[in-house]
């Protein structure tokens, strides 16, 4: 086992730190979660110093990375700067069009996001009935007797869904019910006939707001159609177990932050004469926060560099979520305590951070999907033979 980083992962820890001191100052961080948006500018710095193109394929205008690496970016941002921001979501979203889309629909993702930073659509997954149980989706498409399709339904918790200028929608083909597993992905400008959306406004990760889809009888072309007929299902379950591990990487970076405030600040602050550090109480949930976010860290880049070595990881990645996302509130929640009244107030980002991660508890399955993902396959890992 070999736990160093690599000459490449230093510089690129350095130059994460660098731009964010340069480029994200505390109070801009503070103005993004009040506009709950990113500026266009900082998305255009993003992009020029290389980090939007990390992980996507050199033949596309990328950087290839292993996943351990690509774990190092998305930890190291959210630690340096203590705050999300859209620009995981965005390398996902346009992995995704990679994977599935044509070359048309890949050269007009590209285009976009080379130029802006920002990927061409957001992503129309989840439903009020459908989120971690994507079976039970109920929006439809129907085929019509001139060879367009009718689709029909509501997808929520869309990510940018109002800013970005189409929507990936899944759909099942035809027939609606939890049985058919057949569904498609559609490309969908946001402004056709018939999608209709609704802000919904969360109490964390303010930076990234999502809105409510609505979907009545929009004509779609064959055009549109993402991927291959009726794979739509497959294609969703592909890249969960990667997302999982990024969400995680995301929350271990703002813990981390959580950590060195909450830290830092048991040596300063005083009580009844001497630094609160010498409380043993203290001490103990410093060393409690030191393991929740050592053990997340380890889970983290184990199962990364599983996925590396071509090893399947749905136990690993249900663990690790379930796990880490718990672990990173609660080592928040403890340096919030750590601040006492002064934590509970906006003059610190520890309630901010405090309520990034709790979101993190439901984003990208449940913690309690977790345990029935990795449950049942522990059950079969286990049983003797």
């Amino acid at each position: 086992m070999d736990f160093s980083y690599t000459d490449e992962q230093e510089l690129l820890i350095e130059s994460i730190d660098e731009f964010v001191r340069r480029s994200m100052p505390d109070d801009l961080i503070t103005r993004m979660y009040a506009e709950q948006s990113v500026p266009d500018e900082l998305t255009r710095a993003y992009l020029e110093a290389g980090f939007a193109l990390i992980g996507l394929p050199e033949e596309y205008g990328g950087v290839p990375c292993d996943r351990v690496t690509l774990g190092i970016l998305t930890e190291r941002f959210a630690h340096a700067s203590g705050c999300l921001t859209p620009f995981l979501n965005n390398v996902l979203a346009v992995n995704d069009m990679i994977d599935f889309g044509n070359e048309e629909q890949i050269r007009l993702c590209l285009e976009t996001y080379l130029e802006e930073g920002k990927p061409l659509f957001s992503l129309g997954f989840s439903e009020p009935g459908a989120g971690s149980d994507n079976a039970s989706m109920s929006t439809v498409t129907r085929r019509q007797a001139d060879g367009s399709f009718l689709l029909n339904g509501q997808k929520t918790w869309v990510t940018a869904g109002e800013s970005l200028p189409n929507v990936l929608v899944a759909a099942k083909d035809e027939d609606p019910s939890p049985d058919n597993r057949s569904m498609s992905m559609w490309l969908v400008p946001r402004t056709t006939a018939g999608l209709s959306t609704s802000s919904l406004h969360k109490i964390g990760a303010e930076i990234m707001p999502f809105c409510e889809m609505f979907f009545d009888d929009v004509v779609l072309t064959e055009d549109m159609r993402v991927g291959v007929a009726g794979e739509g299902f497959k294609n969703l379950m592909k890249n969960y177990e990667m997302e999982r591990c990024l969400i995680i990487a995301q929350c271990l970076g703002i813990a981390q932050a959580a950590m060195d405030d909450a830290a830092a600040y048991t040596g300063e602050r005083e009580t009844f004469g001497k630094p609160i550090i010498s409380y043993q109480l203290i001490q103990q949930k410093l060393t409690d926060m030191e393991i929740a976010l050592l053990n997340t860290r380890n889970l983290l880049y184990r199962t990364l560099w599983m996925i590396d070595t071509g090893q399947p990881v749905r136990i690993e990645s249900a663990l690790l979520k379930r796990y880490g996302a718990q672990a990173c509130t609660q080592v928040a929640s403890e340096a919030l305590q750590i601040y006492g009244g002064l934590g509970f107030t906006t003059e610190t980002r520890l309630g901010r951070i405090w309520k990034d991660c709790r979101g993190m508890e439901i984003a990208g399955g449940t913690n309690e999907i977790m345990v029935h993902i990795a449950g049942r396959q522990l059950a079969r890992r286990y049983a003797r033979k």
